[in-house]
């Protein structure tokens, strides 16, 4: 019996994408195509969903990861799967925390589509080795610190020194020297510089 599929994606080329990719195959049927996460749990838990595939960033707000744990604890025996074109570079922790089955990205295929779904629904986990890498002014994201990326995504909403030292729980002379730290690494001359660019090149994602 070919696996039951519901995709969520608020992109119309990418969900028109999937939708033949899966179309092509005997081993799946699309049970629901979504542009958003909105009562994804619901449906896989009444529509006995086996397979989730969910983007990550949505445009009305809504969060593929946040997603992935409400079907995890409605249907626990749904497999999921995320998808996603942003380099964020917590991503894949916070899926593996999750209990995310596997992950894909979309610009970095290292495997087609269809071989990573066959393969998670034969029970394996599949991930790949590392996020890709992304340049920030002069620093690839390996030369930042757990530390800094908390600054630097909470520096993206606007925060300023003394908010982001209060919900990290660090002095604001503690912040400024993460700052400072940034900026050397990075060769850009301001913090506004530094938190735009890592807001459009999707380094870091906002919550």
């Amino acid at each position: 019996m070919p696996a039951r599929v519901l995709l969520a994606d608020d992109q119309k080329v990418m969900r028109m994408l999937v939708e033949n990719i899966l179309a092509a195959s005997d081993a799946y049927t699309l049970v629901a195509s979504l542009e958003n996460t909105k009562g994804a749990d619901v449906l896989c838990r009444e529509q006995n969903i086996d397979l989730a595939l969910l983007d990550i960033v949505f445009a009305d707000g809504g969060s593929g990861l946040d997603a992935a744990r409400a079907i995890k604890t409605a249907s626990p025996r749904t497999k999921v799967v995320m998808m996603t074109s942003m380099p964020e570079v917590s991503y894949l922790d916070r899926a593996r925390e999750i209990g995310v089955d596997s992950f894909w990205y979309k610009e970095v295929q290292d495997l087609p589509l269809l071989t990573l779904l066959d393969r998670t629904m034969a029970g394996e986990r599949i991930y790949p080795d590392a996020t890709p890498e992304l340049m920030l002014g002069n620093a690839p994201g390996t030369e930042f610190t757990p530390r800094e990326l908390e600054v630097l995504r909470m520096m993206t909403t606007g925060a300023t020194n003394a908010e982001i030292g209060e919900a990290l729980h660090m002095s604001e002379h503690t912040v400024k020297r993460h700052i400072s730290d940034m900026l050397e690494k990075t060769g850009y001359a301001n913090r506004t510089i530094l938190a735009v660019q890592a807001r459009v090149l999707g380094f870091v994602i906002e919550g």
